[in-house]
C-alpha cells in the first residue's frame, strides 16, 4: 500500500462531509503566516506539521517531532501520527472532529480559514508512556469549492500542566473574528460512526428494522422497496457504522436508542 492509500479513523469522518460545498461568498483573504503563527498556543515542548487533507500525508514537519515522539526520520503519512494515540483516545478524537465539522458548518463554511479547533489526547513518548498532548488545528487552504485541503497541525506536550483531559473542544476565532465555541464530551461516548446523524433518515429507519429481527424481504415489502434496495442500505449502514454483522447492528441500534 502507497503513503497515500494508508488508511486511519479520521478519513470516515472527513469523507462523511467530503460532499458538502462552502455555503454563501468568502467575506475574508487567507490569514497570512504572521497570524497563523501568532496564533499557536504552545506552553511547552511542541512540534507542528502541514497536513494535506487530500491524501493525509505530512510535511514541513518541526524538528521536536523526532525528540518528542522518537521518530528517527520525519513521520510522511497522518496514520503514523494517529498510531501514537492511547488506544482508549481515539473514539474521543473522532467524536471531537465529527464535533468540529459540524460547528464550522453551523458559523459558515466560508469562515473555515478563521476557525481553530483544538482538544486534549493522549500520545505515546519517546520513553514509551502516554503524556497529554494539546492539539491545535490551524486552516490554511481550500479548494475552489471551499473544501478544506490542508492545515497545519500543532502538538504541545501539556503533561507538565496537567494529565487530566478535560474532554472538551474548543472553536476559537482568529482575528478578525471573535468565535469561542466550548463542547464538553463524555468520552465514553462510542465512536463518532456510532451517531444518529451519520445515517441518513431511510438508512436509521431500516436499521431499527434489522435490529428487530426482520428480514431484507420482510423490510421491503413494510417500506416498499425493492430487496435489492435494501440490501444496499443494509451494506452502507455496515460500513458506516463499522459493523460486521447483524448481531453487531443490534448493539449499534442500541447505542443510538433506535430500539
Amino acid at each position: 500500500m502507497g503513503k497515500s492509500e494508508e488508511k486511519h479513523p479520521l478519513i470516515d469522518v472527513w469523507n462523511s462531509y467530503r460532499a458538502l460545498h462552502k455555503n454563501g461568498n468568502a467575506t475574508l483573504k487567507n490569514p497570512s503566516i504572521e497570524q497563523i503563527i501568532g496564533e499557536m498556543f504552545a506552553i511547552g515542548n511542541y512540534y507542528y506539521y502541514v497536513l494535506n487533507l487530500a491524501d493525509s500525508t505530512l510535511t514541513g514537519h518541526h524538528k521536536n517531532i523526532l525528540k518528542l515522539h522518537g521518530f528517527k526520520k520525519f513521520p510522511e503519512h497522518l496514520k503514523q501520527i494517529i498510531d501514537l494515540i492511547h488506544p482508549d483516545d481515539i473514539s474521543f478524537v473522532l467524536n471531537a472532529e465529527r464535533i468540529v465539522i459540524e460547528k464550522i458548518i453551523e458559523v459558515g463554511k466560508e469562515f473555515q480559514l478563521y476557525l481553530k479547533p483544538s482538544y486534549c489526547f493522549r500520545m505515546k513518548t519517546t520513553k514509551g508512556n502516554y503524556e497529554l498532548f494539546h492539539h491545535q488545528a490551524i486552516h490554511t487552504l481550500e479548494d475552489d469549492e471551499g473544501n478544506l485541503i490542508q492545515s497545519v497541525n500543532i502538538h504541545t506536550n501539556i503533561q507538565h500542566i496537567t494529565k487530566e483531559n478535560p474532554y472538551t473542544i474548543l472553536l476559537t476565532g482568529i482575528s478578525p473574528r471573535v468565535d469561542f465555541i466550548q463542547v464538553k464530551i463524555d468520552p465514553t461516548v462510542p465512536t463518532y460512526l456510532a451517531s444518529e446523524n451519520d445515517l441518513t433518515k431511510r438508512e436509521t429507519e431500516i436499521l431499527s428494522l434489522i435490529a428487530r429481527g426482520y428480514s431484507g424481504k420482510e423490510i421491503s415489502l413494510m417500506l416498499i422497496l425493492s430487496e435489492h434496495t435494501v440490501r444496499t442500505h443494509r451494506r452502507n449502514i455496515l460500513h458506516k457504522t463499522q459493523c460486521r454483522n447483524s448481531k453487531e447492528l443490534v448493539k449499534k441500534a442500541f447505542d443510538l436508542g433506535l430500539i
